[in-house]
């Protein structure tokens, strides 16, 4: 996927962190101190039990593809089209569905493997990309 326009995502409060561990290349999760219950993205509660307490920790950035568009039209200024957005769903946080940009001369096929690659950002944060695992 080419190089998105800068100042696109922008870190917040909860998911500066997340944003931070990117940039490093290390993919990562909040993980609940009261129930251990792992979330992405960032937020202050714990869906499962609304505590406040948390911590990060790093996660193998792997998954399953759920789904995938070709996108047809530049979603920002300045990048070639066609590309390929997928939708992964993290082995880490199960619940969760990521968006990616996708890294293969072909399509993504529904319920493949994939690992991810981390995309860097001409002045911004890096973004994450999945590419099939090769076996």
């Amino acid at each position: 996927m080419p190089d998105p326009s800068p100042g696109a995502w922008t870190p917040d409060r909860d998911s500066a962190p997340w944003w931070e561990r990117a940039g490093r290349g290390e993919f990562a999760v909040q993980r609940c101190d009261a129930c251990g219950t792992p979330r992405l993205p960032a937020r202050a509660f714990c869906p499962a039990c609304r505590t406040e307490g948390w911590h990060w920790e790093a996660a193998e950035p792997v998954g399953t593809v759920e789904s995938w568009i070709v996108n047809r039209r530049a979603f920002a200024p300045g990048m070639a089209v066609p590309y390929v957005v997928v939708m992964v769903r993290p082995d880490a946080v199960p619940g969760c569905l990521l968006h990616g940009s996708w890294h293969a001369a072909r399509e993504p096929v529904g319920g493949e493997r994939v690992r991810g690659v981390f995309v860097p950002v001409r002045d911004g944060p890096a973004l994450i990309g999945w590419e099939p695992v090769v076996r």
